[in-house]
């Protein structure tokens, strides 16, 4: 864990949008890393291991997660969950009882709301996002974990969507609760289904 910790400053820059292609001086920016040659160095080696990819546009590289990659998908998707489970600011707890709660094995489970965003005061709930295979009930998951929700501290509130639901909520025109949550979310659980639906929708058209 002692070289994830030095590499992920980097490595992170690309999953707050993934579907971005980002400059060198925007993942300067993002990473707050002044040492160009420790950026490189980094972009090399997610370039090697096919990670990233690049794009030539004019006289400017862009780098970009290369999400049609299945290990690609699990790399990110393993830093992403890392990194939310390290934060300190989160009920930690909380999260792993509603997960235990959740009655099926493949499922993504999101934070999102002021707790993403690192706005939450100690009046805030905790929105939480469900996304399940499509062969499940949303409603089923609800009741499993509606007591809990309730009865937590602080207070837990679930939105469960089957997968095509949350795709489509990425593919429609205009803003919505799918979209709001892509752009300020800590990933908790099935983090390489999560960026699998993402590359989905960046196929379709979706673009942030």
């Amino acid at each position: 864990m002692g070289i994830l910790k030095e590499q992920y400053h980097i490595d992170s820059a690309f999953l707050k949008e993934p579907w971005k292609k980002l400059t060198y001086s925007e993942i300067q920016k993002i990473t707050k890393k002044l040492s160009k040659g420790y950026i490189y160095d980094a972009l090399k080696r997610l370039e090697e291991e096919k990670i990233i990819v690049t794009e030539k546009v004019g006289k400017s590289v862009l780098y970009v997660l290369n999400l049609s990659s299945i290990s690609a998908q699990s790399y990110a998707g393993f830093l992403h969950e890392y990194i939310s489970w390290n934060q300190r600011h989160i009920p930690l707890q909380v999260i792993e009882n509603i997960r235990n709660k959740i009655p099926t094995k493949f499922f993504i489970l999101l934070l999102t709301g002021s707790y993403a965003k690192k706005t939450q005061t100690k009046k805030s709930d905790l929105d939480l996002v469900i996304i399940c295979d499509d062969k499940v009930d949303p409603k089923s998951i609800h009741a499993q974990i509606s007591h809990e929700s309730e009865t937590s501290i602080p207070v837990v509130h679930p939105y469960v969507f089957t997968n095509k639901q949350f795709l489509d909520m990425l593919l429609d025109e205009g803003e919505n609760y799918g979209k709001e949550t892509v752009r300020h979310n800590f990933i908790f659980y099935g983090g390489s289904q999560y960026y699998a639906t993402i590359n989905e929708a960046i196929k379709h058209g979706f673009r942030g």
